[in-house]
């Protein structure tokens, strides 16, 4: 069942409680995105969370606002109507968000990017599995690599399209987002994602024949690269390389197009 502006709300109220348990949050400023009917609000106000929720569905505000009058004229509760993928974000510690399936990896890695102590954040079921994917595993991608260089990422739970209203059409899955620094220091970092996204649109070639196609973008820096790397890792496919290992191939990349 499609649901207006992506909205799936839920439901389940055992997994409303997983989710607002699974990182301490009383006392601390949370930032939810799409609370939608108020349910997990709700539970996250109800466990001494400062909440700072961004809705899009203006439809939404009056049932919000007279839900939750009390803790919006205390200020534990502060509601903010806008798009959470472009409005300015008010200042937040941990995010807990059940995010729109359309908009899943933009809003993530602003998030990421605007930095944040931890996450709880629900995504579409393949979303989530390519988020948490090892190299060698059918799912291991860009989305992989990109989010495990400055992430940790751990399944929470898993949901079927019941306990949502209206019910979607694919599973859910809660994965727990804990930043860290890069295991490595990356040069480039405009380079790094430049080469994760070049080699992956292509995730059949060899790593050889990725770099040739990066002639385009680097020029001879890229055939310099080649010659300077060893058979072995050429002869790999990108879902085959570890995060460190990007890292590495960015920084020499890097260093040649100085």
């Amino acid at each position: 069942m499609k649901a207006p502006k992506d909205q799936h709300f839920l439901v389940d109220a055992e997994a409303v409680a997983l989710i607002a348990e699974t990182v301490p949050v009383s006392g601390r400023k949370v930032l939810e995105i799409g609370p939608g009917g108020g349910v997990l609000t709700d539970a996250l106000l109800s466990r001494g969370a400062a909440v700072r929720a961004v809705e899009l569905d203006g439809t939404l505000l009056p049932n919000l606002e007279q839900r939750f009058s009390d803790q919006l004229a205390s200020g534990q509760l502060e509601i903010i109507r806008g798009d959470a993928s472009k409005v300015p974000l008010p200042e937040f510690e941990i995010v807990v968000a059940n995010l729109p399936y359309s908009i899943s990896s933009k809003i993530t890695f602003r998030l990421l990017e605007a930095g944040f102590e931890s996450a709880v954040l629900m995504y579409q079921l393949e979303f989530g599995e390519r988020m948490i994917a090892p190299p060698g595993d059918g799912e291991y991608g860009r989305l992989s690599v990109m989010t495990q260089t400055f992430a940790d990422v751990e399944m929470i739970l898993k949901l079927p399209p019941e306990s949502f209203s209206p019910p979607p059409e694919v599973w859910s899955i809660v994965v727990k987002i804990t930043p860290h620094d890069p295991p490595v220091p990356i040069a480039n970092r405009e380079v790094h994602a430049v080469l994760v996204r070049e080699l992956f649109s292509h995730r059949r070639k060899t790593i050889r024949n990725g770099l040739k196609g990066m002639k385009s973008i680097y020029g001879d820096a890229a055939l310099s690269l080649i010659d300077a790397l060893p058979k072995e890792l050429l002869d790999k496919r990108p879902e085959m390389l570890s995060v460190v290992d990007f890292i590495d191939l960015s920084n020499r990349l890097a260093l040649l197009i100085q």
